[in-house]
């Protein structure tokens, strides 16, 4: 399994914005070869040991796949393109965003105890 991590800085005051085009998106993702979950993940932030901690500057889009080819096959879809055509506006963000590739080595979760 492999997970792509996007990696979106926010741009104070956008955030509402940004996490309602999620609710709103399309959905097309869904449908596609080897798709295996999404999650969005927004930053927050906890007083603990004496300090605030886990306050990050970027929201967090995680796509799971069965394995690379799935996702390379999604990015290469007229689903893609239709998904990703409807471009935010830039005062949303407060930098580029950042891409990430990574491959599942271990899992573990609560529901296989």
């Amino acid at each position: 399994m492999v997970v792509v991590a996007n990696r979106i800085p926010v741009a104070d005051g956008q955030e509402e914005a940004f996490a309602e085009r999620f609710r709103t998106r399309a959905g097309l993702v869904e449908g596609h070869s080897g798709f295996v979950r999404l999650e969005i993940l927004k930053p927050t932030e906890v007083a603990m040991h004496g300090r605030s901690l886990g306050r990050s500057a970027y929201h967090v889009v995680l796509t799971y796949w069965e394995q690379v080819e799935d996702f390379v096959n999604w990015t290469n879809s007229p689903d893609f393109k239709t998904a990703h055509s409807d471009r935010p506006p830039p005062e949303m963000f407060a930098g580029d965003n950042v891409f990430e590739l990574h491959e599942v080595i271990q899992s573990a979760s609560s529901e296989s105890n």
